[in-house]
């Protein structure tokens, strides 16, 4: 007969295996991301990757080009991955270990359909539209950037000492940042993905850009409205809870970075190749971000 301790053991290292599964997935895809996680404290470190973990798994059913499904298939195999998203948050479990350590996150930390539903209609987007104007451009970075970073923002306050309200009184303070450093990110990656996208998925996210040639002055406007993000997301980053303060400001940095490369690459070798910062200057970026010092900007915000 089990034992009451040996459930609780047992049940235990079923979520250690799980948030375990959701670091793997983010160590296995995103170096970056993965080298700023390290600089969160614990458990807000392990609370992020799963939220990121969930992230590339309904990626990976919209983008990766190896799986044999039509549009249709993958659509469906989404609203099945959304459904049991949604049951496991219910009830706290789910024999898919991705999505039962986004379970527990969003349980413990109040993540609710308010912020799940509109990145699962981004993703769904991705199945049946191709180019974006203005209107559904916005939409679209809100459901697969903004509501991540507020996710994120969720786990923050919510590993923080205090009452609810007190939790909440923050989010609200500190939201505004956090969705406009998830949309800085997401631009930035759209930007430098452009052969990527266009190529090999047959998409282009920014309006206007997927019926002509990029040139500089689009790509410096571009770029403009992306360091305009940055800008107001690093003016919150010092009142962030100390135990993620680093980690927000090395992302932050890191991609700050990429700004700065991308606005001295020509227009025309952005639209044929992906724009990326090396390692030695990754490096540097998180040193200094490790040791609080604010990273130095050449670009315009």
């Amino acid at each position: 007969m089990t034992t009451t301790t040996q459930a609780t053991t047992s049940s235990q290292d079923y979520d250690d295996l799980a948030r375990a599964s959701a670091a793997l997935v983010i160590d296995r895809y995103s170096t970056s991301f993965s080298w700023a996680a390290r600089m969160l404290d614990e458990p807000v470190r392990g609370h992020v990757r799963t939220v990121y973990g969930l992230v590339r798994l309904a990626d990976e059913v919209v983008d990766a080009p190896s799986l044999p499904l039509s549009p249709a298939e993958r659509a469906a195999v989404l609203d099945e991955l959304q459904a049991e998203t949604a049951r496991a948050t219910d009830r706290g479990f789910s024999t898919n270990l991705v999505v039962h350590a986004f379970a527990l996150t969003a349980r413990e930390c109040g993540i609710g359909p308010d912020l799940v539903d509109p990145f699962f209609a981004s993703m769904r987007t991705d199945l049946k539209r191709a180019t974006h104007d203005d209107t559904s451009f916005a939409s679209y970075v809100h459901g697969s950037a903004e509501v991540v970073g507020l996710m994120c923002l969720r786990i923050f306050v919510a590993c923080e000492p205090g009452t609810p309200a007190e939790h909440e009184a923050r989010y609200d303070a500190l939201a505004e940042g956090a969705r406009r450093l998830g949309a800085a990110f997401q631009k930035v990656n759209f930007l430098r993905d452009l052969a990527a996208d266009r190529d090999a998925l047959g998409r282009s996210y920014f309006p206007g850009v997927g019926t002509e040639h990029l040139t500089d002055a689009r790509r410096d406007v571009l770029l403009d409205d992306i360091d305009a993000d940055l800008a107001a997301a690093a003016r919150v980053i010092e009142d962030l809870p100390a135990s993620c303060r680093r980690g927000v400001r090395a992302a932050h940095d890191l991609f700050a970075a990429l700004s700065v490369r991308l606005r001295g690459t020509p227009a025309a070798q952005i639209e044929v190749r992906r724009v990326r910062v090396p390692t030695a200057v990754k490096a540097l970026v998180l040193t200094r971000s490790l040791l609080g010092r604010p990273q130095a900007r050449a670009a315009r915000s």
